[in-house]
């Protein structure tokens, strides 16, 4: 038998009724021989091994299952065996089950697990003196994670702390204080000690509890001569009023950026609670700063000569500009310094952000321009270039200099922007994603340049090409409206081929009336059923057709209850009064819960009936009543272009929202570029309702 195993008592082990035990997976028979692979003799095996278990017991967390509860005084035995190699791994596990045990709902919470937890804490705690490092600060990292430390735990971290000389292991212990003192389960740190910034580590005063020291202790490491642990202070001490009695928040700020740029920053990525390198370092740090100061962001932009730095320096930048929108003025000279920055990543980096703040950094489109030949690409699996970037950034400008890197990716002699658009989480905590949109979705925002841009396009239309090359230039034509009509006769070709022609109809539904010759085909097409019919009877109504034949395919596919989309709703309001026979079903759906339906419908019927407001303002009122308080989602946007059409009915949605030209907030759902675009959309939006109530005249 391995050392490794001797830590498990395998009676103990065959007493627990793992059959009758549940964890991520099913039943947990599994557990006790996944327990005895991580003891095994086969490094790579036992690793494994750790890793099933901590999948099958943890997950993506959610609950504590009985059979983690069952497993923690084994994985515990084994996290103390010296021979077990996937000693760090196991107890990731516990600190990731200690944490969650602290934030889920008591449904999801084993009803054992809390009684188990305290009975093994001191199994944790004696981790804590382990000779190997590297269990040291993966037990102070579980310490501070778990959300009920118990009697025992100040105490040990600050017995640790004054034996401890590796000076990563150190760096875990701060944190690990900062949170338990936070939880204050020894005593309560009195109004004096919380004021001390300048006393020693241990108290003077014998009656002082644990907490109280511990507080002592973090204020004095405000001013300890390690960089590192001046931050770990500031990070420990958090943003909160304990925070602010022991340093203003100018002195964590000079704290942090100091720490972050300087070369000791990589401590961090050996210990156990951060994990990572520089950026990770800004972005955890960032949250203590989260309000609309550029001020930690322009200390990171600052010049550096570590690489790492001057992307991060930007990164954080793109993370403020996205959530705020009046620190523009102050970074934009700072991103605008980086376009000739000696790295391809910073350049690219900066040309983007530029790109997402598009006309507010049209002032700087010559810097831009002069990166259009920049073929440097990143060390990305994409690939992009530094130039893909500056195009992408004069497009967003309207500026002419584009167009013809732009022709050259229409006509596939230039590689470069992706073929399919891609989406991002907004989360305002979440790193700001540099990524450049699908060529058709930079191609549909340069109406202005359609006769430029045409002829490239319509030498893709062919019956030979891609078919989603065909779909997504038709989604081009169609944003562009009539100054894409040079493009007709090639999509009437198109309407012939039975594969592609809906990209020609949506193309010709875009571009309107000049398509009339295409009616006889598109009505045909309609009448043939399919997925597709819809979208040919539209286009059939809205290159001239009779509004009877659009009607009877329309009309019941926005109105059955098994068939309606909002997308159907969109294309019979564009019927009008044609389509009246439709308003006493779309007055039903107007209160639906489904908003995008609810929005749709509301338009429609306003548009069927001639101006049935007393509907669909509440209906549409409805969709957008969060968007005062920054909730943003995408269906705000057309509800609001439609209250707009409805003129002063429209007057009490303008009323909620008369306040939101002045937030500072940016009003985004997803995130990279789109979120920067979504906020001009709606408060452009916002601004025509405005106008169209008469309650102001725009300003924009």
């Amino acid at each position: 038998m391995s050392e490794g195993l001797k830590s498990i008592d395998r009676a103990e082990l065959e007493a627990v009724d793992w059959a009758g035990l549940e964890h991520n997976y099913g039943t947990a028979e599994d557990v006790p021989e996944l327990l005895r692979r991580c003891a095994g003799p086969d490094p790579d095996d036992a690793e494994d091994a750790a890793f099933d278990l901590l999948n099958h017991l943890y997950h993506q967390g959610g609950w504590v299952c009985p059979a983690a509860t069952a497993a923690l005084p084994f994985v515990l035995r084994l996290a103390a065996a010296p021979q077990v190699t996937p000693r760090r791994t196991l107890l990731e596990l516990v600190g990731r089950l200690a944490a969650e045990a602290g934030r889920v709902e008591a449904r999801f919470l084993d009803p054992h697990w809390s009684a188990a937890w305290e009975r093994h804490l001191p199994d944790v705690l004696a981790l804590l003196a382990d000779p190997e490092p590297e269990i040291r600060r993966a037990a102070a990292d579980v310490i501070g994670a778990c959300a009920d430390p118990g009697e025992g735990a100040l105490p040990a971290l600050l017995s640790r702390w004054h034996a401890e000389s590796d000076p990563v292991t150190r760096l875990d212990l701060v944190l690990a204080l900062g949170n338990a003192a936070r939880r204050g389960p020894v005593g309560t740190p009195s109004d004096e000690a919380a004021a001390r910034t300048d006393e020693a580590a241990t108290p003077s005063d014998e009656a002082a509890t644990p907490s109280d020291e511990a507080a002592a202790l973090l204020d004095s490491l405000l001013a300890a001569p390690e960089p590192q642990l001046r931050l770990a202070a500031v990070l420990a001490l958090g943003d909160g009023p304990r925070a602010s009695a022991a340093a203003p928040a100018e002195g964590r700020l000079e704290i942090a950026l100091g720490a972050l740029r300087d070369p000791s920053v990589e401590l961090w990525q050996r210990t156990s609670n951060a994990d990572c390198g520089v950026r990770g370092m800004h972005q955890w740090t960032a949250s203590l700063f989260d309000d609309a100061s550029p001020a930690f962001a322009l200390g990171l932009m600052a010049d550096h000569p570590d690489e790492e730095q001057r992307v991060g320096g930007l990164e954080q930048a793109a993370r403020v500009l996205s959530r705020w929108r009046s620190p523009v003025d102050a970074l934009l000279p700072g991103v605008v310094a980086r376009l000739d920055d000696p790295a391809a990543e910073v350049r690219y980096r900066a040309a983007e952000l530029l790109a997402c703040l598009g006309p507010a950094a049209a002032a700087h489109a010559d810097e831009v321009a002069a990166l259009l030949d920049d073929t440097a690409v990143r060390a990305t699996r994409g690939g992009e270039a530094v130039a893909d970037a500056a195009v992408w950034a004069l497009a967003r400008m309207n500026d002419p200099r584009c167009l013809p890197r732009l022709t050259e990716h229409v006509a596939g002699t230039r590689p470069g922007f992706a073929s399919a658009g891609a989406y991002y989480g907004g989360s305002t905590n979440s790193f700001h994603h540099p990524a450049l949109p699908a060529l058709h979705e930079v191609l549909a925002r340069l109406p202005d340049h359609a006769e430029a841009l045409l002829p490239a396009i319509c030498d893709r239309l062919d019956p030979t090409e891609d078919l989603r090359n065909l779909r997504r230039f038709g989604e081009v034509l169609a944003a562009w409206g009539l100054a894409a009509e040079a493009a007709v006769p090639r999509l009437l070709d198109l309407l012939e081929d039975d594969e592609r022609w809906p990209a020609a109809a949506t193309a010709l539904a875009g571009i309107g009336g000049t398509g009339r010759a295409g009616r006889e085909a598109l009505l045909t097409r309609s009448r043939t059923g399919g997925p597709d019919a819809e979208l040919a009877a539209w286009a059939y109504w809205r290159v001239g057709g009779d509004p009877g034949p659009a009607l009877d395919v329309l009309g019941p596919a926005a109105t059955d209850e098994d068939r309606v989309t909002h997308t159907a709703l969109s294309r019979l309001a564009d019927l009008g009064p044609h389509a009246a026979g439709c308003a006493d079903r779309l007055r039903e759906l107007a209160t639906t819960e489904d908003h995008w339906v609810r929005t749709q419908a509301a338009h429609a019927l306003w548009a069927v009936t001639g101006g049935d407001t007393e509907t669909a303002v509440p209906a549409l009122l409805e969709v957008v009543r969060k968007l005062p308080t920054g909730t943003y989602l995408p269906v705000m946007l057309p509800a609001v272009r439609h209250l707009a059409r409805m003129g002063r009915a429209a007057r009490p949605a303008a009323r909620l929202l008369q306040d939101l030209p002045a937030d500072d907030r940016r009003l985004y759902y997803f995130g990279g570029w789109r979120g920067f675009t979504e906020d001009e959309s709606i408060r452009t939006a916002v601004d025509q309702l405005s106008v169209a109530t008469g309650r102001r005249s725009t300003g924009h």
